[in-house]
């Protein structure tokens, strides 16, 4: 396994990030700590959940999951680097969703007692909250980072303008302010490259792509499958929306003898913003058979036909639409 600073940070994060989501809904708690066994026994030090994740409103299923593992012991919560976040709705009343200065304290303690940790490494905003003052937001954090609650800060699914504005605000308060942005990003959604990838770049922001094999529309959606997120259909409505992509893709795969879902990633990690692509597996088979990935180097001329069969927005703005 290799490793990388996490963004400007000096914390050092494995290039491949176990995504928890699927853990309580999707993985039995058994089979979930199976995984994170093998990933620890595998190299992977970087771990991401959310406090919604497990979809039971003000429950933090996934979280509490993690949690349990996390009080067998064995030097477990020391070697992950512990990625959770917040915004999502946490119950009914006013302040349990979003970013208030109110919602930010109790949402992390919330996930603190749940993980069962005294610290989070890495506190990440889920999404932008419009209506939440930057000077509260950092208040909040700062607070947090002060009493040893946090360590680090990161963003999700925020826009270009929004990274480089909370940055400034944190650089006037002398604070550290965000060191990952997770956005959605794989080759067949390349929009963050005409905003997200240039602030990230600038600022020092390591890049976290989350849906990296796009749902599964570059796991090999071509081949007839009735089980998990293929046979969704709206994710059939994708492949008939996407197939001469897909058809050129898989062609491509084939004669490469890679997987396509392995290529998917490979191409990622060929990416000179990315940091840690999140991989999310429902079985321990599945996290195993990804790292193969580490081990795949794509070819400039792969990468030149990647970009062919799935065109970017040309670069970044403003030179993607203007002189």
């Amino acid at each position: 396994m290799d490793y990388v600073h996490l963004g400007r940070s000096g914390v050092k994060v494995s290039r491949l990030c176990l995504g928890t989501m699927n853990f309580g809904p999707e993985t039995t708690e058994a089979d979930s700590a199976a995984i994170m066994d093998r990933a620890l026994e595998l190299g992977i030090n970087f771990f991401d959940t959310a406090n919604v994740y497990g979809w039971k409103v003000g429950e933090g299923w996934t979280e509490q999951i993690i949690g349990r593992w996390f009080a067998q012991g064995g030097g477990r919560r020391e070697k992950v680097v512990l990625a959770t976040k917040l915004y999502g709705r946490m119950g009914d009343w006013p302040n349990q969703a979003r970013l208030s200065a109110l919602h930010i304290k109790r949402a992390c303690e919330g996930s603190l007692r749940r993980l069962q940790t005294d610290c989070i490494d890495l506190y990440q905003m889920h999404h932008v909250d419009r209506n939440t003052p930057w000077d509260e937001i950092w208040q909040a954090m700062e607070q947090l980072v002060r009493e040893g609650k946090i360590l680090y800060v990161g963003t999700s699914n925020f826009a270009g303008w929004q990274l480089a504005q909370a940055q400034e605000l944190a650089r006037s308060r002398h604070f550290l302010g965000i060191v990952s942005e997770q956005s959605l990003y794989n080759l067949n959604e390349r929009t963050i490259e005409l905003e997200v990838l240039p602030a990230c770049e600038a600022y020092g922001i390591g890049m976290i792509p989350w849906s990296p094999l796009a749902r599964g529309l570059l796991a090999g959606a071509l081949t007839p499958s009735t089980v998990g997120r293929r046979a969704d259909k709206e994710v059939q409505q994708e492949v008939e929306k996407y197939r001469p992509r897909l058809e050129a893709y898989e062609k491509l795969c084939h004669e490469l003898g890679e997987r396509p879902a392995d290529v998917a990633i490979a191409w990622l990690l060929h990416q000179p913003a990315v940091t840690s692509p999140i991989i999310g597996p429902r079985t321990l088979d599945q996290l195993v058979s990804t790292m193969r990935v580490m081990n795949l180097t794509l070819a400039t001329e792969t990468l030149k036909r990647l970009d062919g069969i799935f065109p970017g927005p040309g670069g970044p703005a403003p030179e993607a639409y203007a002189w």
